[in-house]
């Protein structure tokens, strides 16, 4: 089931990501102007973040298969509709689909884990998920580059719509919502009802807890990849763009590599996942200082730190989901997950449209007269973060307060940092002596 779920998760990040490797073809295609085709985009952002919640209050309705299955036909249309679109309005309208669709996808996937799996292995799992699915980035940039550039634009866009298709079908034939025994009708609620679940969801400390860590911890990856990293590589750090190129293709590494060991501490210190969040966001702050504040462009390991840290922000942002499902009922999960899922991308959409407008009012007041990206300009506009960092991390202390003494009022005790470090050794003490215990009762 699980598997899947990925593989649609996947395809969704696939066709996410794909117009950003035809930007080139796509200014001939249509005759426009970069800020025509950032429409694209941002539009695109825009339908996936406000579909959040309605998408989560879906997906406990109807269930993981009908959505996963739905989004997939979505982009699939999408595509199409781009693969035969000639103007900008019909191609905008193509990404407004693939956008949807986009935003039924994750939800629905994270869902299906509880039902599936054993809570100790949902931190875990919920990291793979995300970090498995930015593969659809390696395939955006590889292979539908390569057929966009030799077999033309129409043929690679239906090729992509062909993925929705085959993501589609696997979904609807394979993917049930939970096992038979367990199966839970899905309640026929009608929007009273559905609003009350909603305003519960929201209610939940848990919850808004959840979405701004997600707030907090995601956006500055996002902003970095999508769109202002690689001009502050190339025009403001004067990199060569293979090397931009290099750096940007190491957020799908690090995710790998720092997402399941995420998940495990999540799953070992359950208590603790705020206070990782407060120190990648602390990080995150650090690293940017750093950068920024050099006297002239940033020495190349600075900048390879910075991507790392950028980098790291992507599984830390999965803690958010992680406290969704464990304030919430299951039946809520799906309503929780999208309340969350806004956090990050609303914060990334607000620091798009910031820092691109910094950036202009600069070059208007002739503060850059290199031209749009000079270096003096992206520290000012750059510095922009430093605030959405800082409401994050303060949204996140507040609502931490009062998640503890909801906590507290239920007989729960969030233990000191030295009790967590005491047990953690107890209990890899005790898992060593059960491993050595275990050898010996075999050769005897």
């Amino acid at each position: 089931m699980w598997g899947v779920g990925v593989f649609a998760y996947l395809i969704a990040v696939t066709q996410r990501t794909s117009f950003g490797v035809a930007g080139l073809v796509a200014t001939d295609r249509f005759d426009a102007t970069a800020s025509a085709l950032s429409a694209f985009t941002v539009i695109q952002l825009v339908v996936y973040a406000s579909l959040q919640i309605p998408v989560g209050v879906l997906v406990d309705r109807f269930g993981p298969r009908v959505m996963i299955a739905t989004g997939a036909a979505l982009m699939t249309v999408g595509q199409l509709q781009l693969a035969a679109a000639t103007t900008v309005p019909a191609g905008v309208i193509g990404r407004v689909f693939v956008g949807a669709g986009d935003a039924m996808t994750f939800i629905a996937v994270i869902r299906l884990i509880p039902f599936w799996f054993p809570p100790r292995k949902a931190p875990v799992l919920t990291q793979m998920t995300g970090q498995l699915g930015q593969f659809g980035q390696l395939i955006s940039i590889a292979p539908f580059a390569f057929v966009l550039h030799n077999a033309g634009w129409s043929p690679a866009f239906v090729g992509l719509a062909a993925l929705g298709v085959l993501a589609c079908i696997l979904s609807a034939a394979l993917v049930r919502n939970a096992p038979a025994d367990t199966l839970a009708p899905m309640a026929a609620q009608g929007f009273k009802d559905t609003a009350a679940d909603l305003a519960t969801a929201w209610r939940q400390p848990g919850t808004r807890l959840g979405m701004w860590s997600h707030f907090a911890t995601q956006f500055a990856g996002n902003v970095f990849v999508l769109t202002w990293g690689y001009p502050f590589l190339v025009s403001g750090q004067g990199l060569s763009p293979a090397t931009a190129s290099v750096l940007l293709s190491l957020f799908v590494v690090v995710g790998l590599i720092c997402g399941p060991f995420l998940g495990s501490w999540v799953g070992r210190h359950p208590l603790r996942r705020s206070t990782l969040v407060l120190a990648v966001a602390a990080t995150t702050i650090v690293a940017w200082a750093a950068v920024l504040l050099q006297a002239g462009p940033a020495p190349l390991w600075l900048l390879v730190v910075l991507v790392l840290v950028l980098a790291l922000g992507g599984p830390a942002s999965m803690i958010g989901f992680d406290f969704a499902r464990t304030f919430n009922p299951s039946h809520r999960i799906g309503t929780a997950t999208g309340i969350v899922n806004v956090g990050g991308f609303f914060a990334a959409l607000v620091t798009m449209y910031m820092i691109g407008l910094i950036l202009d009012l600069l070059n208007g007041a002739g503060f850059s007269p290199e031209g749009l990206y000079s270096l003096d300009a992206f520290r000012i506009a750059f510095s922009f973060q430093f605030l959405v960092l800082g409401t994050g991390m303060i949204a996140v202390v507040g609502l931490r307060r009062k998640v503890r003494r909801a906590m507290a009022e239920h007989g729960e005790r969030v233990p000191p940092v030295r009790e967590v470090i005491a047990d953690s050794r107890r209990r890899r003490q005790q898992y060593r002596q059960e491993l050595k215990q275990e050898r010996l009762d075999r050769k005897g």
